[in-house]
């Protein structure tokens, strides 16, 4: 037990090195940016005030986003998706899969759940003891189950997820802006203090208007580390961009979640614009804010049309649905509402013997109505 305590303890410690390891760099662009760059070399004060503000503004935008999404607590699922007593006991018990399968058909009945595994079985999480809801994924970084998870970032320290999922992208914008900012402004004194100056007359040069101290290095370091920064971040921020324009994390992105007539890449998509609103919230004006205003707890999402692609035009998804074979319409394109949609609402779902007993119901039905119109 004390080995493996020691060994939590080492690495919860070096998981803030890459934190630690931001924080400084931030620190110390905020050093050589506002004292050496704009005090003590920009001479006009017009400059000054306006490259300070625009500074600092971008700076608070990006600690504040970056802040909540090391610190934001991480959403892990309700009391309702971990086993009773009872059920635990026995599933413990039990040695067989299929059986212990049973247990978790009959604990996840009333669960709003949709997804299953590959193998069509309940998620559970042995390590947690509870049944995963939809998007939910265990951490073994963190060694919890993560609402909504998408990827354990060291940068921050913490699982992206549900909770801090808005976070993480408005940290990803305003470092992307932050080190815009700094690059630009900084582009042309960093060309003057480069740029070995021949000229034997003092019009026009720019090393005769900078004087010649250690801001010199400060300068040069500083759009070198602002532009790679820029450019490290950009394809991230940009794949980040798709995956929430597509309603998909991390994970989702490598491996599609399985729903009940297989797996779907598309299957939590339901359109650009409510994609963006399910991260960001119904009101625009907060979007920009690193604040909480995702929509929805995180254990339930709201699903469209399974085996059906999203990006195809309205009209011709109500073509396809109204297309049917010999009067029927097929059963493998019904929308995913609230009764239809949750996988565990019924025992008929889940055994062989109940889907018989409702096709040969329907069956039943359809010679009824033959026997009546030929009387």
């Amino acid at each position: 037990m004390a080995p493996s305590h020691v060994l939590k303890c080492c690495q919860r410690v070096l998981g803030w090195i890459p934190v630690v390891f931001i924080a400084l760099v931030v620190c110390w662009s905020y050093y050589a940016y506002v004292l050496e760059l704009c005090i003590f070399t920009i001479k006009s004060t017009g400059e000054k005030v306006i490259f300070l503000v625009i500074f600092h503004l971008s700076f608070v935008m990006f600690v504040w986003s970056y802040w909540k999404t090391i610190f934001a607590p991480t959403a892990t699922p309700s009391k309702e998706f971990c086993l009773s007593k009872s059920d635990k006991e026995q599933y413990e018990k039990e040695e067989r899969p299929e059986l212990q399968q049973d247990i978790l058909k009959r604990a996840a009945k009333e669960l709003p759940i949709y997804t299953t595994t590959a193998t069509k079985a309940i998620r559970y999480c042995d390590r947690c003891q509870l049944i995963k809801p939809d998007r939910c994924h265990h951490c073994s970084a963190c060694d919890i189950c993560v609402l909504k998870m998408d990827h354990h970032c060291p940068w921050v320290n913490n699982c992206v997820g549900f909770s801090n999922y808005k976070f993480f992208l408005l940290f990803l914008l305003y470092s992307l802006l932050y080190c815009l900012f700094i690059a630009a402004t900084v582009l042309p004194y960093f060309i003057a203090f480069w740029t070995l100056c021949r000229r034997k007359s003092a019009e026009n040069c720019p090393k005769n208007d900078l004087e010649d101290t250690h801001a010199k290095f400060h300068v040069l370091f500083l759009f070198f580390v602002a532009a790679m920064f820029f450019i490290s971040i950009l394809s991230l921020f940009s794949y980040h961009c798709w995956l929430v324009a597509k309603n998909r994390s991390t994970i989702e992105a490598f491996r599609a979640p399985s729903f009940r007539n297989g797996p779907d890449k598309n299957g939590f998509s339901l359109g650009c614009s409510k994609n963006l609103k399910q991260v960001f919230g119904d009101e625009i004006k907060y979007w920009i804010l690193p604040i909480f205003t995702s929509l929805g707890d995180g254990c339930s999402f709201p699903t469209r049309l399974v085996m059906m692609d999203p990006e195809q035009p309205a009209n011709s998804s109500q073509n396809d649905t109204a297309r049917t074979v010999g009067g029927i319409q097929p059963s493998s394109i019904r929308p995913l509402s609230e009764s239809q949609n949750r996988l565990l609402g019924t025992e008929s779902q889940w055994t062989d013997g109940g889907l018989e007993e409702e096709e040969n119901s329907k069956t039943d039905e359809k010679k009824q109505v033959i026997v009546s119109m030929e009387s």
